[in-house]
């Protein structure tokens, strides 16, 4: 099936105000206690191969987003700033993500769409859940 013009237009805008989004979420992290590090790690580390994903998957379909998911990764690892041992765990996950995602899509394909738009909106919840759980106003 051909993707319309419109169609990656909305695809776009949607996936714009994603990123935005996220950046919100990811400036307004609060400190987290022992209890709850363990959960925010998974999560980061959820995010960062879903983001890893798109930074193969979006441009390979067309979308004119260069950088903007390693961007964004970076600017949730800045406003968390997690450990050096962590922080190099978690670009490691999304590095593994990137390679992998470029090894299994080599052409923008209906599967690859698919599975943009499912790390798309698996990148929605999670950020939604980083701003729920650990963020403040």
């Amino acid at each position: 099936m051909a993707k319309t013009a419109e169609g990656e237009t909305s695809l776009r805008r949607r996936a714009a105000r994603w990123a935005a989004g996220l950046l919100v979420a990811a400036s307004t992290i609060a400190p987290v206690g022992a209890a709850e590090e363990a959960s925010l790690d998974d999560t980061l580390a959820n995010l960062a191969e879903t983001l890893g994903a798109l930074q193969h998957l979006r441009p390979l379909c067309g979308a004119q987003d260069g950088n903007a998911w390693r961007d964004q990764m970076n600017a949730v690892l800045d406003a968390v700033q997690p450990t050096r041992e962590k922080r190099l765990a978690i670009v490691d996950r999304f590095n593994q993500s990137y390679r992998g995602s470029v090894a299994a899509q080599r052409g923008c394909t209906a599967a690859a769409r698919l599975l943009a738009e499912t790390y798309r909106k698996r990148g929605e919840a999670l950020g939604r859940d980083i701003l729920t759980r650990w963020g403040h106003t």
